[in-house]
């Protein structure tokens, strides 16, 4: 049997689906994972509490029949695009109308689309690129271009920092002036620039100014500036430093409802200039037929009377940045008089830990880790677009979910302190 150039492209062992098989595998096993490695969001009582209220309604007023007995259409759900464009209105005044949004079965069949839209070969038979300004990145970007994989990423300027105080963290920026000189861009060989905010592995939020110098040079060279927001404001908000939300016709969002506790609905937002949500809504209709109505009809009531705002405010933030504060403070135990960094803890589910010289690769580490119950994710797949072979850094760092409860953090932390300590010893 042969499977074509694309079904050999897709079948192919990845990074994003080591990670799905690790949690897969954990969530169904029968002895105790310490399950550090994910991107499930965390099961929190309260929020669950208020999505069960939120069926029981939607079950109650036939919504909930309706939602799964009928197609949307190619753009998604009606209603609940309807109330998205009042709700970021509402917020922000970006004067949208129903025309800029467009939904998708979770954000990365987004990706999907938004990758082969704007990279790839073009009917002028040039080549064009996503540009990833700043590498470390989502490993999810990765595999998702139909041909190839057109991506180019830049190092990041890494500045050792202090947080509330303490010594051993760092902070990831973007390399303006490296990025100003890429061959690539100054060459109309870039179709896009993305960037996650917070970044999905490090947690990094780009500062407002170089949000701004980014789009600055989207705009200069006529490109769409792609911000995934699965992680920010307004929802689920899992941000602990000041960020502005912005958005134009010449920037696309993207946001999702799985972070904000509802990844098994599959449900993806887009907002864009017309012709780009028209685009992808024509993709759906191709692909999926049409979104799945489901995640559209729970979240709708939460969106219209702003319950999603008190639950990411409220209730999400503050948890992760509970466990965030608990698991620094593991690991700063563990590792005392070890070089061991923490980036800076500014947002998402995750935190990011650089072994600075550690005797092996962190991808080595990762199935030591694995043999002995603890799952994480290893950095080399997340410097998307970039040759790591002479860059050690890449090799050096893990990405630790703490999404986890107390019990779970403190042991995995503890198994890997353990091996780490003796690789350095050894």
């Amino acid at each position: 049997m042969q499977f074509s150039k694309f079904g050999e492209k897709f079948i192919q062992d990845s990074p994003i689906l080591q990670l799905m098989d690790d949690l897969g595998s954990a969530l169904n096993s029968d002895t105790p994972i310490n399950m550090l490695g994910g991107g499930n969001p965390a099961n929190i009582p309260e929020v669950s509490a208020a999505y069960e209220a939120a069926l029981q309604q939607i079950a109650a007023s036939g919504a909930a029949i309706e939602s799964v007995s009928n197609y949307a259409s190619p753009q998604g759900d009606a209603k609940f695009i309807k109330v998205l464009v009042e709700f970021f209105n509402r917020r922000y005044g970006w004067g949208l109308t129903s025309d800029h949004i467009v939904l998708t079965n979770g954000s990365q069949n987004a990706f999907f689309y938004l990758f082969n839209l704007f990279a790839g070969q073009f009917c002028d038979g040039s080549h064009k690129s996503i540009l990833l300004p700043l590498a470390p990145e989502y490993v999810g970007y990765a595999d998702v271009q139909v041909e190839g994989s057109h991506f180019v990423s830049l190092p990041p300027i890494i500045e050792k920092t202090t947080h509330e105080g303490r010594e051993g963290f760092f902070k990831y920026k973007v390399d303006f002036d490296a990025l100003e000189n890429l061959e690539e861009l100054n060459n109309n060989q870039i179709g896009a620039i993305c960037c996650s905010r917070p970044t999905n592995p490090t947690g990094n939020v780009l500062t407002d100014s170089e949000m701004a110098h980014l789009k600055q040079l989207a705009k200069k060279h006529g490109v769409p500036l792609i911000i995934d927001n699965a992680y920010g404001a307004p929802f689920p908000n899992i941000i602990h430093t000041g960020a502005s939300l912005e958005w134009d016709d010449e920037t696309i969002l993207c946001f999702s409802l799985s972070k904000v506790g509802l990844p098994g609905v599959r449900t993806g937002i887009i907002i864009a200039h017309p012709k780009i949500a028209k685009a992808v809504s024509n993709m759906n209709a191709i692909v999926n037929l049409s979104p799945v109505r489901f995640g559209a009809a729970i979240a709708t009531p939460l969106f219209e009377n702003d319950e999603i705002i008190r639950l990411s405010d409220e209730l999400i933030s503050p948890f992760y940045k509970k466990q965030s504060a608990f698991a620094i403070r593991r690991l700063q135990e563990e590792f005392a008089d070890y070089p061991v960094y923490i980036h800076q803890p500014e947002g998402a589910i995750f935190l990011w830990v650089w072994f600075e010289g550690l005797p092996i690769s962190t991808t080595k580490l990762y199935q030591i880790l694995k043999e002995q119950g603890t799952l994480i994710i290893p950095s080399e797949h997340f410097f998307v677009g970039m040759q790591t072979a002479d860059y050690p850094h890449a090799k050096e760092c893990i990405r630790l979910s703490i999404a986890q409860d107390d019990h779970t953090l403190d042991q995995g932390i503890k198994t890997i302190g353990e091996v780490v300590r003796q690789l350095y010893h050894n």
